[in-house]
């Protein structure tokens, strides 16, 4: 989005969408303060939007894992999970997971019901214990094993794979530094081509950041042998708005 002349003015993925609007607005805000401001003193400004990407193949993944047990009391129950769990988790640490890395998300314990044939209400006939860990693996080579290792160990539920960068805010900066470059590349474009000199930054905004992943983040799995795992890439985005002077 382009304007010249005295009277114009002007999404870490993933942003909440009212956070993001309010970035918006209060970048516009600042836009139209910027204009008016400029306006009264006869200036000439130029105001354009701009984004930089930068892509990185993902050095870590986040696994959701844990356990779900049943029985006839909620005791018993309890009891399975609890042996269940410290097995597992016993076992991630044996396989070179930091204790720091694995963290504990959701436990929940509430009854199995029976439905009744005669219409009548359901009758509890046992309760379900689930215990659910986040584990965060930091070699990625270790990944597919690890996979088969949980299950070997108890996990009867793998909710969640998602990959991630270590470095993110590096590279992050790394996509502003472009959008800005990228920006100035547009207003000097349309600046020559209006035969005008490009001047001073006035207002610089951000109007969001975003990460997605680029390309399969998980392959066909085989709990026979080592899961295939294909991560993908991971692509950074920055988008900027920039309020430059005219001379």
């Amino acid at each position: 989005m382009v304007f010249v002349g005295a009277g114009g003015r002007l999404a870490r993925a993933i942003l909440v969408v009212v956070f993001g609007a309010a970035l918006v607005q209060a970048a516009m805000a600042q836009e139209r303060q910027v204009e008016r401001s400029q306006a009264d003193h006869g200036q000439r400004y130029i105001t354009v939007s701009a984004e930089g990407k930068v892509s990185a193949r993902p050095d870590m993944a986040r696994i959701s894992s844990g356990v779900v047990t049943e029985a006839a009391s909620a005791k018993d129950a309890l009891s399975a999970n609890s042996v269940a769990m410290e097995r597992l988790l016993t076992g991630l640490k044996a396989a070179g997971i930091a204790g720091a890395d694995i963290k504990t998300t959701s436990f929940d314990v509430s009854p199995r019901y029976q439905n009744r044939r005669d219409g009548s209400a359901p009758k509890i006939d046992g309760y379900r214990v689930s215990n659910d860990v986040n584990v965060v693996v930091r070699d990625l080579s270790n990944l597919g094993p690890l996979l088969d290792q949980l299950v070997s160990l108890g996990a009867n539920r793998i909710s969640g794979l998602s990959f991630d960068v270590a470095k993110e805010d590096a590279l992050l900066d790394d996509a502003r530094r472009k959008a800005i470059a990228n920006a100035r590349q547009r207003a000097e474009l349309y600046a020559t081509a209006a035969g005008v000199r490009l001047g001073q930054v006035l207002v610089i905004s951000e109007q969001a950041v975003h990460v997605a992943p680029r390309g399969p983040m998980m392959a066909r799995a085989a709990m026979a042998e080592s899961v295939p795992i294909a991560e993908g890439t991971q692509e950074i985005t920055a988008r900027v708005t920039v309020t430059y002077a005219l001379e």
